[in-house]
């Protein structure tokens, strides 16, 4: 597989839905043994950011296109099929 990527997930305060989005997915990475890092941080980092991709929330993702190389929205941060099929989308455009 490829070099180890970093990510960052952020949501507009930090808080709950990028919270539980981060743990959702650690366990995706986790079980496809994806090569990446995963931050987790605020919409305000996302400037600063030097990293290969952000997660967020559908919702937020059209705010901040053109920040960072691939954002990846996410629409229900349960669902863990939903995130695997993006991350899987996500390396296989990195190829």
């Amino acid at each position: 597989m490829s070099e180890m990527k970093q990510a960052l997930i952020a949501c507009r305060t930090g808080m709950g839905s990028s919270m539980m989005l981060k743990i959702k997915v650690d366990q995706v990475v986790r079980a496809n043994k994806f090569p990446l890092e995963v931050q987790h941080s605020t919409l305000d980092d996302v400037k600063s950011f030097k990293g290969d991709l952000l997660i967020t929330m559908a919702d937020v993702a059209d705010e901040v296109k053109g920040q960072v190389p691939y954002i990846i929205g996410i629409n229900n941060l349960m669902d863990k099929k939903e995130i695997e099929d993006k991350l899987k989308s996500f390396f296989a455009s990195q190829e």
